[in-house]
């Protein structure tokens, strides 16, 4: 269970990749929702069709959530969660562009009651970057990459799993890549929406 994946394509126009997903339930952290830059403003059953699906395979559903670095209002963050609740049955919480500063540090706490108040039982954070450490008690995942390989590898970090708190994303990943945490996903495609592609990893014995 170490692939969190952010899938970020239409259940309708690629079908056999979500069929691929649920497939390989047994080996995934979780997968994350997104069907309109988080919740969206009406309920999109294709996305509720394949979140049941995720879940009834046994995999965290995470509902998506611009939190904008700590600038979008806490109000409009809960309304994305409780949708993706309501609508998508999510029972985890990926909260997008998240600051790294410790001045925001409280912003993050608020929002990890109120999501956890709207039923998420995993909350990750996306910094991209390494955060204070304060933000440990913020969440219970922390992304502290996201990017290209190649910068991952201008990183030098070493090549096998070393924090089970933290998670990396990295894109236009070579098929031999591997990263050094034990939560990862490393995709082939780049770009301006690398997350078009599904993890290298599914394609491993």
């Amino acid at each position: 269970m170490d692939l969190l994946v952010p899938y970020y394509e239409h259940p309708v126009i690629r079908p056999a990749e979500w069929d691929a997903l649920i497939a390989a339930a047994p080996r995934l952290y979780g997968v994350i929702v997104n069907p309109a830059s988080g919740a969206g403003a009406f309920l999109d059953p294709a996305f509720a069709e394949v979140a049941g699906r995720l879940r009834m395979a046994g995999v965290r559903v995470l509902g998506y959530a611009d939190t904008d670095y700590g600038r979008r209002p806490h109000a409009d963050v809960v309304t994305d969660l409780l949708r993706h609740r309501d609508w998508y049955g999510a029972d985890g919480a990926f909260l997008d562009q998240a600051a790294a500063g410790p001045e925001l540090i409280p912003y993050y706490r608020r929002l990890r009651v109120a999501a956890r108040a709207a039923g998420a039982a995993t909350v990750v954070l996306n910094h991209g970057t390494p955060p204070d450490p304060g933000y440990a008690a913020a969440a219970d995942l922390l992304v502290t990459f996201e990017g290209s390989w190649e910068t991952y590898r201008s990183l030098g970090l070493p090549d096998r799993p070393a924090e089970d708190h933290h998670c990396h994303l990295v894109y236009a990943a070579p098929s031999h890549a591997r990263l050094a945490t034990r939560v990862r996903c490393a995709v082939p495609a780049g770009g301006a929406h690398p997350w078009a592609a599904l993890p290298h990893d599914l394609e491993r014995p």
